[in-house]
């Protein structure tokens, strides 16, 4: 890779505390990763960016075995953005300022399918979004856009070296003219409720945590507590909820929110619970999780912010696409005839 360098713009982001019940996930492929994430990490809302590669027909592929042609992925970046302060809409804006999206296997001096352009989603309301997106920026040519548009059925995060690498090498190329991101749209339209001092909250929020680990440890098993509360993941196939066949609700051990039903339970084979979605999109958050030297999505409950476990796009393709694999021990089972008993009468209608 080679070609003109110039100089960073400042990132508006590096000094921001996002609320994590507002940050939503897009993978964005859009030539050398180096410039995507260089330009996007800089759009005011955006909270954490990682370079990887993306949708591929390999596990853990390297830097060489991409540029070879035959892993079929694409350098990518994955995007965790604030949906208030940046929404999908606004951000995709920017990202075709980034590239020329009619222009297949080919951005700025790179070719090859690794610099293929797509956008590849988590979230299957997105793709309305998205295909607006491309709709209108399709007026905006005459030849056809040929920049995909796909689920994300895998990212794998790149070597470390590709990892932030304009910041570490300033003088490094980019095919993106970071100039742009002067003329993107004004920070101040966008919704800051950031100005908070953490240190003012510190003290407190030590005492409340502490407050709530002692009563956790007295409520629930050790291996309820340490799976909610610390990540940890129940050996497959030992769970309660497993090979559970019964009618009724799952909710959040911890907190009681209601997180699933049985009507969207389904056998997976792979050893853990699985659903085809939520009760409702935002009874559950989403985050990057990045253990194990790859790249998933954990699935957290919204009010109790309990780990729940992760969610991948290898579900029933008929049924959305999605499997919400989801620790036995983060769960609580509510039969179908003592939902109305134990307070949740109003998910009856949810069975019928």
């Amino acid at each position: 890779m080679k070609g003109d360098s110039m100089k960073l713009p400042d990132n508006p982001n590096k000094n921001l505390m996002f609320d994590e019940s507002k940050l939503f996930h897009i993978v964005l492929a859009g030539g050398c990763f180096w410039g995507t994430q260089a330009y996007i990490r800089r759009l005011p809302g955006v909270a954490q960016t990682v370079c990887g590669y993306a949708n591929g027909k390999t596990e853990n592929p390297d830097y060489v075995s991409v540029c070879s042609g035959d892993t079929d992925h694409t350098e990518a970046v994955f995007v965790q953005y604030d949906v208030e302060m940046l929404p999908l809409g606004k951000l995709l804006v920017q990202y075709f300022k980034t590239i020329d999206p009619t222009s297949k296997n080919r951005q700025g001096g790179d070719m090859g399918t690794q610099y293929r352009t797509g956008i590849y989603y988590i979230n299957p309301e997105d793709e309305a979004v998205i295909l607006q997106a491309v709709a209108e920026e399709q007026t905006k040519y005459e030849k056809p856009i040929v920049t995909e548009v796909l689920p994300l059925t895998c990212f794998y995060p790149a070597e470390t070296y590709h990892q932030d690498y304009l910041e570490k090498n300033p003088n490094g190329y980019c095919h993106v003219n970071l100039s742009m991101l002067r003329e993107a749209e004004n920070p101040n339209d966008y919704c800051y409720d950031c100005h908070v001092d953490p240190s003012e909250l510190r003290d407190a929020e030590d005492e409340r945590m502490m407050t709530n680990k002692q009563e956790l440890l007295q409520k629930l098993t050790p291996l309820q507590y340490e799976v909610t509360q610390n990540n940890a993941t129940e050996q497959p196939f030992t769970g309660e909820y497993n090979d559970f066949q019964k009618v009724g609700l799952y909710v959040d051990i911890v907190s009681g929110e209601p997180l699933f039903t049985s009507m969207d339970k389904f056998n997976s084979g792979c050893g853990w619970p699985a659903f085809l979605k939520p009760v409702d999109s935002k009874a559950v958050t989403q985050k990057p999780d990045m253990s194990y030297g790859m790249l998933r999505v954990e699935v957290r409950s919204q009010s109790a912010d309990s780990h729940l476990g992760h969610v991948f796009a290898d579900g029933p393709a008929e049924k959305g696409g999605l499997r919400y694999c989801i620790n036995s021990a983060a769960l609580r089972f509510i039969p179908l005839a003592d939902l109305e008993k134990e307070g949740y009468g109003e998910y009856l209608h949810l069975f019928f």
